[in-house]
């Protein structure tokens, strides 16, 4: 299942391909979070596409990564949750090296 963000941030259901084509590819709103410290980049994002497969209650729709390694990921099923966990990831990173 696809889904776009409605004017409120709300994750909405979308079955037209073309339509969340374009939203995903021309949409700011895609961005939740852009952190950067030291030589990394901790990044949260709306997927637009259910990363539970079908395996949850809720779609997990959003995903924070580490970059460059990409090995730090996690995903979840609220916009409130993404927050929480891009702040907990930043302040991960900011006690292994303070130095932003």
């Amino acid at each position: 299942m696809n889904y776009i963000l409605d004017d409120d941030g709300n994750p909405v259901p979308c079955s037209d391909l073309l339509t969340w084509a374009k939203w995903f590819e021309d949409d700011p709103a895609r961005m939740v979070a852009k952190t950067k410290v030291g030589d990394q980049e901790v990044s949260t994002v709306f997927l637009g596409l259910d990363h539970g497969w079908g395996t949850t209650h809720l779609p997990v729709l959003w995903e924070t990564l580490v970059f460059p390694e990409c090995e730090e990921c996690e995903r979840y099923t609220s916009r409130a949750d993404a927050l929480a966990g891009h702040t907990r990831h930043v302040a991960t990173l900011l006690a292994k090296d303070p130095t932003p």
